[in-house]
């Protein structure tokens, strides 16, 4: 059996449909889950009941933990801790192994420009600081309460399913709705994207390799060195739209935060966008030959399965 906990996202969605290429018994558990496979188990478990998660971890092998949070840092503080402890005690108690879908948020500043597994672990932020924490979390278990588990880590992400990632909500979605895009803070920097297919695969394979755990592990993304430009022109050109757009500058989420709490919470993390964010997944790709999806391809694909048939 392999479970997936916060089973209702675009990575877990993808994520169930791989794993029936390693076993037969996939559990989906999420607070109304649904099946992505016709013979998947769903568990109905809110992540916060202890008991509930013991329950839906019991007769695991492996665990994937793939939720996300209301973007709001309230609810990170209060929330994610208790998840991570829960899911913890509970992957322990059924000697389950433990794979988490992780974030670049706990990195320093200064290693946005070129991030790896070895970057350095320094958040400026009270989100990054939160997702440091839970790090933290999983390899003090790995050392001292026999915890086998890894990190898997994204790149902000982009594809078919994705309702979060800002290229999917501004400019995929914009240019769909025949609207201005929008880019954040500088549309001249390097901005990496993971793709949510390459993502799935890699965390299904992962978790099914004994040697990869204990360990962090950027998962494939293409290693082209595209601009925020190079994405909204070759967007605009695969959808036949006019490459327009404006930028998100950290003036206007100010402005825009008064009114909307979830852009207020933008304003601190800004400094992925207003420099250089290259994401390097060369340790996966050397072990694993498995070339990341190109971002022409990725596109295409992306604007195939979002437009009605």
């Amino acid at each position: 059996m392999q479970t997936i906990l916060g089973s209702g996202g675009a990575v877990a969605i993808e994520l169930a449909k791989e794993l029936k290429k390693y076993t037969n018994k996939v559990r989906l558990v999420a607070r109304n889950p649904k099946k992505v496979n016709a013979d998947d188990e769903i568990v109905a478990a809110n992540l916060l009941d202890k008991k509930l998660i013991n329950d839906a971890v019991a007769g695991s092998d492996v665990v994937y933990l793939t939720a996300g949070l209301e973007y709001n840092i309230k609810v990170w503080r209060r929330d994610w801790p208790v998840i991570m402890q829960n899911v913890i005690d509970a992957c322990i108690a059924h000697n389950a192994k433990l794979v988490f879908f992780d974030n670049v948020y706990m990195y320093a500043p200064e290693e946005i420009p070129h991030m790896t597994e070895e970057s350095g672990i320094a958040p400026a932020t009270q989100k990054g600081k939160v997702r440091a924490e839970l790090i933290r979390m999983i390899f003090d278990a790995i050392k001292n309460k026999n915890l086998t588990a890894m990190v898997t880590r994204s790149a902000d992400f982009y594809g078919k399913n994705v309702k979060t990632g800002f290229l999917n909500i501004g400019v995929f979605d914009n240019f769909k709705k025949n609207k201005k895009a929008f880019w954040q803070s500088d549309a001249n920097k390097i901005h990496s994207f993971t793709y949510v297919s390459d993502a799935a695969k890699a965390v299904a394979l992962l978790g099914n390799t004994p040697d990869a755990y204990d360990q962090v592990w950027h998962l494939p993304t293409s290693s082209e060195r595209w601009t925020g430009k190079d994405f909204i022109n070759y967007i605009a050109t695969q959808m036949n739209v006019k490459p327009r757009y404006y930028i998100l500058s950290k003036f206007m989420i100010s402005l825009f935060g008064i009114f909307s709490p979830t852009v207020k919470e933008l304003k601190e993390m800004q400094y992925q966008n207003d420099r250089d964010y290259f994401f390097d997944s060369t340790k996966f790709d050397n072990k694993f030959k498995l070339p990341p999806t190109t971002y022409e391809k990725g596109i295409k694909e992306t604007i195939t399965e979002n437009t009605p048939s």
